[in-house]
């Protein structure tokens, strides 16, 4: 209710000042701060956890898909720091980015690698685990030729088609070009936005060579009569992040949490519903060394 303040004199109405009441104080501002403390005392959280989930773009999944599977794991999170967890889905490499630029998130889930890694050696966040079975993800040249590239340079001026430019894959792919003293721009390069289209590229003639990292499409092609002409590094590619911000008690919580999920029923069916099976432990080393490979 909006109550006028009291009118003084020279007022419109021409009344004089009344004099000065005596103010007591508000007993709710005053327990306010009491109550803030008790709060605090009590381990209450200031607002709840956020986690960031981002699966890639070269892959065909949606929005609507990726937050449930993800929940599970959030309420494990949720128990293991005495505090809530919600999820944002960062449907795009643009709104990831951001996001942990301006350090929206607490916690993330980031795939792609080079997204992930790009906010490591920001110093925003850090790693906290790697997703098991993503540890080692390779992309192949898959290729009609019936040997492997031998001479890299005699491949200068042929097609070859990769997925979205921003991808992992073809992040991956520039740096084994590089690795083998060629810039990308000595191929004729396109791209496709997803990694099951490669293979018509190079099938019908598009393009001499087709980089993908996706399991299934490699194993489809070789069954099918095709090569692979060269595979690159291994990197993992799934990668959880905490944000700098957070305490390193929250930060040492939510790691001995995401690395025990799998020794624990209840865990295990969180997992399960993420299709994941566990997580690892990150090497430094190893994000080192990646961070100057892929050129970050």
């Amino acid at each position: 209710m909006y109550i006028p303040a009291p009118l003084r004199s020279g007022q419109p109405d021409g009344s004089a000042a009344s004099a000065p009441r005596a103010r007591h104080p508000n007993p709710l501002r005053l327990a306010a701060p009491a109550v803030a403390a008790l709060l605090l005392a009590a381990g209450a959280p200031a607002h709840a956890l956020v986690i960031g989930v981002t699966e890639g773009v070269s892959y065909q999944t949606t929005e609507s898909q990726i937050a449930p599977r993800f929940e599970p794991i959030a309420e494990m999170l949720s128990k293991a720091l005495k505090q809530p967890v919600t999820i944002k889905v960062l449907i795009s490499y643009t709104s990831a980015r951001e996001a942990l630029k301006e350090q929206q998130v607490d916690l993330a889930f980031i795939h792609p690698a080079h997204v992930a890694l790009e906010a490591v050696k920001s110093g925003r966040y850090q790693a906290l685990a790697w997703t098991s079975g993503f540890t080692a993800y390779k992309v192949s040249l898959l290729c009609k030729e019936p040997q492997p590239i031998s001479n890299w340079k005699s491949i200068s001026g042929k097609g070859l088609v990769m997925p979205d430019a921003d991808s992992i894959t073809s992040v991956i792919t520039r740096a084994m070009l590089r690795e083998q003293g060629l810039q990308p721009a000595a191929l004729k390069l396109t791209n496709t936005r997803y990694q099951d289209a490669v293979p018509f590229y190079v099938q019908n003639g598009f393009a001499a060579y087709g980089a993908t990292a996706a399991s299934g499409v490699v194993k489809t092609w070789k069954e099918g009569g095709g090569n692979v002409c060269a595979e690159s590094r291994a990197v993992p590619i799934k990668q959880w992040l905490a944000s700098r911000k957070l305490d390193a008690a929250t930060a040492s919580a939510a790691r001995e949490a995401l690395l025990g999920l799998a020794q624990s029923d209840a865990g295990k069916r969180a997992l399960a519903t993420s299709t994941y099976t566990g997580f690892v432990a990150p090497s430094a080393e190893v994000e080192t060394a990646l961070m100057s490979w892929l050129g970050i």
